[in-house]
């Protein structure tokens, strides 16, 4: 596996690992990623309950930024990445602080950062990435930020349908070809091409990728690099719980299910307790006690999004669920994040040797 580019800074691995919140990915997954030379990300969603104590929900959400920073700085030199919902009530507030405290990335998604270059400073350094579906999201980021603010994203991840955790596609879009990612990436791609005399844009693949096989045939493909999420959910090292592990390691391919997230976008989960008593009618709040999603409106919720995914990473799947991947079914044991790394290259390897042995074979012919 080659290094790539994220603006001037070089990522030795070309792996970003996914946000995932709330409480999946803080500073002890960033740090074990970044120190396998891949990119770790810090989830600030339901960063103000995980630190809660600070004053009110928005204070708690920054002090407990500063404070996962700290941690994973404190764990690796490698580069930490942070994922910033568009969503989010506090967007603003995570924006403006992950830059203050130099976090070396922003990936902003869950609906289009239009204003992310605004909260850069004259010194900052920190990469802005948005995430999009789309090549039509991809040119209006592209074209409102440079028109805007005389900027362009430094990098662009584009998720596909088959990705964990909120989903920028319409439910019927999902199982479209026409929607897949391998649809999606040459479209971005030429895109970006576009700009090509005034940056260098690199296009990063996600959804559904959980092979070093898989990284191969998108950067085969023209990606840079892959992000991935679902992967990582089962090792030593992510911040959630046991339990919450372990609904992986006994999920089945038909446990994964889309659900109609209070977000007001899709999204795809594994089937459980809770979500059972959703669908009967029974977990509508009766409250908003932080309003952390600007789109949600409590009164007409299915139930507390924030409460759900904060109650499952702490291990009480009757009052959660789990977000993941469409591949979270192939998760077999825990494993370390080395061990994990060493199985993509290995992967990696092993279909490129095939593919130029392939190659070779039909030149001879």
């Amino acid at each position: 596996m080659k290094s790539f580019f994220i603006g001037n800074m070089e990522v030795k691995l070309p792996v970003i690992q996914g946000g995932m919140g709330v409480g999946v990915s803080l500073s002890g997954l960033a740090s074990a990623v970044a120190n396998e030379g891949g990119i770790g990300v810090i989830s600030c969603a339901g960063l103000g309950l995980i630190h809660k104590g600070h004053g009110n929900f928005i204070k708690s959400s920054i002090w407990g930024l500063k404070e996962e920073l700290r941690l994973a700085r404190e764990k690796t030199t490698g580069i930490i990445g942070v994922n910033i919902m568009v969503a989010l009530s506090n967007f603003a507030d995570m924006a403006r602080t992950a830059i203050e405290e130099k976090a070396d990335v922003i990936f902003a998604g869950a609906g289009l950062p239009l204003d992310l270059p605004s909260y850069r400073t004259v010194d900052s350094k920190t990469k802005l990435v948005p995430i999009v579906s789309s090549a039509r999201a991809s040119k209006i980021i592209c074209e409102k930020w440079y028109n805007n603010y005389g900027y362009l994203p430094d990098a662009i991840v584009v998720e596909g349908p088959k990705a964990g955790g909120h989903l920028g596609f319409k439910k019927e879009q999902i199982d479209d070809n026409l929607y897949s990612l391998e649809q999606i990436i040459p479209e971005v791609i030429e895109t970006v091409a576009l700009y090509k005399e005034i940056k260098t844009i690199s296009v990063i693949a996600a959804g559904g990728i959980s092979s070093g096989g898989d990284i191969y045939r998108f950067i085969e493909m023209g990606a840079s690099a892959v992000q991935m999420g679902t992967i990582f959910v089962t090792t030593d090292e992510c911040d959630a719980s046991e339990a919450f592990k372990q609904v992986y390691l006994t999920a089945k391919e038909d446990d994964l299910m889309i659900i109609n997230s209070p977000v007001g976008m899709p999204g795809r989960a594994i089937k459980g307790e809770f979500l059972k008593r959703v669908s009967e009618g029974l977990e509508i709040p009766k409250t908003c006690p932080v309003h952390c999603i600007k789109t949600c409106d409590y009164t007409k919720s299915p139930y507390c999004i924030m409460k759900a995914l904060f109650n499952a990473a702490k291990g009480d799947m009757r009052k959660g669920y789990a977000f993941a991947g469409v591949n979270a079914h192939l998760a077999q044991k825990i494993s370390s994040v080395k061990e994990v790394v060493c199985r993509l290259k290995e992967e990696f390897t092993l279909v490129e040797k095939r593919t130029l042995f392939t190659m070779g074979l039909s030149h001879e012919l």
